[in-house]
């Protein structure tokens, strides 16, 4: 069993469980949909996140990151993101290895709105390679309110708002399936023919697209001189289906030994400079200027899975800009303005497959 950090991506490895038991996941930057009321399609990711394990750096971070470990990556206040799931899929299989994936933010499950416990529980992880992303809270059937960026400390994150203590950044936990249960559900082929390959279909535009129309006095609402801790609000309504476990919660090895967990914390990009000495990535583009270009939008659907329902949890939590309104906070969501997406790609579940690489 193993967690590495390999160009930008969270490896989980499980080779006491399947020597093909390997998942990569991967912190996306993207488009921060309007927070307007209105349901966007799902923007596409323009890169990876540049991240960094905590150890490299211990004598320049705050002793909680120290006791949580794990790593850390660089977001500017209102930027948003996604995360990205890849389950690798062994040889001679015809099926990607299966996963089934907690996330949680600030200690809140981003699934359920409930309180993060240890272990499996009802309808609080989503399943891998079925779901290929995540891009915010479960607020609806279907919906889900977008993950962006805020500091710690002001009442705007989602777990703030749920009566959390402040803890922040990203808590991932993965648990593999049962190595008799993949192999009963997918047994090794024959060797494929020479040259045989699969395709997967992606919604990345590659870091090139990510151009800044944002000001830069606009997002410094953290002090320099600290760490800059930031969580993630709730952000503008998005149409993303989080499927439900088609398997059932019997087939996943969730003993002490064949599990793995990791904590990414959210630095100010300010203070990811002042931490690593590297400048952070430029500020995102906005909603507009996206639209202006006629750049993709992506509707990721399946007729075969039930999507969950939505954490309860979540009624009464407030998006971004609605929290900085009732606290009479100034410049905490810029570039907000309502655009209407054109170019939509759709893209069904069905469509999408990993392959042998």
């Amino acid at each position: 069993m193993a967690l590495t950090l390999d160009s930008n991506q969270l490896v989980f490895s499980f080779p006491n469980i399947h020597e093909g038991a390997k998942l990569s996941i991967e912190f996306q930057r993207t488009l921060r949909i309007p927070d307007d009321g209105k349901t966007y399609p799902l923007p596409p990711g323009f890169g990876r996140f540049p991240v960094k394990h905590t150890d490299d750096y211990l004598d320049k971070l705050p002793t909680h990151w120290k006791e949580h470990g794990g790593v850390f990556l660089p977001i500017y206040q209102a930027e948003a993101l996604w995360i990205s799931f890849r389950a690798h899929t062994p040889t001679r299989h015809a099926h990607a290895y299966p996963f089934a994936v907690k996330i949680g933010t600030g200690k809140k499950s981003a699934l359920t709105g409930k309180e993060w416990e240890k272990g499996l529980h009802k309808k609080d992880y989503c399943v891998v390679p079925e779901q290929p992303w995540l891009d915010g809270y479960v607020i609806e059937e279907g919906v889900i309110a977008q993950f962006v960026a805020v500091p710690l400390g002001q009442g705007l994150t989602v777990e703030e708002q749920l009566g959390g203590d402040g803890i922040g950044g990203i808590q991932i936990e993965v648990f593999p399936m049962k190595a008799e249960c993949f192999e009963r559900r997918w047994p090794k082929l024959p060797p494929p023919p020479p040259d045989q390959r699969l395709g997967i279909r992606c919604r990345s535009l590659g870091p090139a697209a990510a151009a800044s129309n944002y000001s830069a006095d606009s997002i410094r609402l953290c002090d320099e001189d600290s760490v800059g801790e930031m969580g993630l609000g709730a952000g503008g309504r998005m149409k993303q289906q989080v499927f439900e476990d088609p398997y059932g919660k019997d087939e996943w090895a969730r003993n002490i030994d064949s599990t793995r967990r990791c904590f990414v914390h959210l630095a100010n990009s300010m203070a990811w400079e002042n931490i690593t000495g590297e400048k952070p990535p430029e500020t995102p583009v906005t909603a507009a200027a996206y639209e202006r270009y006629n750049y993709p939008w992506y509707d990721y659907y399946s007729d075969d899975l039930q999507a969950m329902k939505g954490g309860k949890k979540f009624a009464g939590v407030k998006t971004v800009k609605d929290k900085a309104a009732e606290k009479g906070l100034k410049g905490v969501l810029p570039e907000n303005q309502s655009v209407q997406p054109k170019n939509i790609l759709v893209v069904p579940a069905k469509a999408i497959r990993n392959g042998s690489w």
